[in-house]
């Protein structure tokens, strides 16, 4: 699992075609109160165990600012 604290933007060079995989969130709450959105990947129908969690990402309220901003210039 990985927490994410900080957001950066680089250019990708190349684009690379992605499987679509399900993926769910909940809100957690961490050791000093603070509540941090998680989200969870789900493996594609040609893993070796379809539909097993594969990557869990939580966001710090830091790095949900970031994101809040980052998907303002998307609209």
């Amino acid at each position: 699992m990985a927490l994410v604290r900080k957001l950066q933007m680089i250019h990708l060079e190349t684009v690379s075609r992605h499987t679509e995989a399900d993926c769910t969130y909940s809100f957690v709450t961490d050791d000093q109160g603070k509540r941090l959105l998680q989200l969870d990947t789900y493996g594609s129908s040609e893993r070796q165990i379809p539909g097993k969690k594969s990557q869990s990402i939580r966001f710090s309220p830091e790095a949900l600012d970031q994101l809040r901003v980052i998907l303002r210039e998307l609209s």
